[in-house]
């Protein structure tokens, strides 16, 4: 064997490698065994906030916004815009493990 087929061989499994964590971690994710990425949060909200004083416009928001949570919880965006931003960087590294698995098998078979 010459060395570059075994750097060829290094080389796919390395993109193979990328791939089965991506996978792997991917389905932990989607299966709930291990929690999403955080990448966008939700600011928490102090609760020394003073109520009294307020105008009746902050009042009428304060109480459309505790309806609307009544109907979406409040971390459904931040979740669903974790899961999108995991799952493009998902296929980011599938698609670059896959392109390093090609070089590897060019190494290993090189084109005559």
């Amino acid at each position: 064997m010459d060395f570059s087929k075994i750097v060829g061989w290094l080389v796919f499994l390395a993109g193979i490698v990328i791939i089965g964590w991506t996978l792997l971690s991917s389905y932990n994710i989607f299966t709930a065994k291990t929690p999403v990425p955080e990448f966008f949060s939700l600011p928490q909200e102090s609760l020394t906030q003073e109520q009294t004083g307020q105008s009746m416009e902050e009042q009428f928001q304060q109480m459309i916004g505790e309806q609307i949570k009544g109907l979406i919880p409040v971390d459904t965006l931040p979740q669903v815009l974790n899961l999108t931003i995991w799952s493009m960087l998902a296929f980011i590294l599938v698609f670059g493990g896959s392109q390093i698995a090609g070089l590897g098998i060019k190494l290993i078979h090189p084109v005559k």
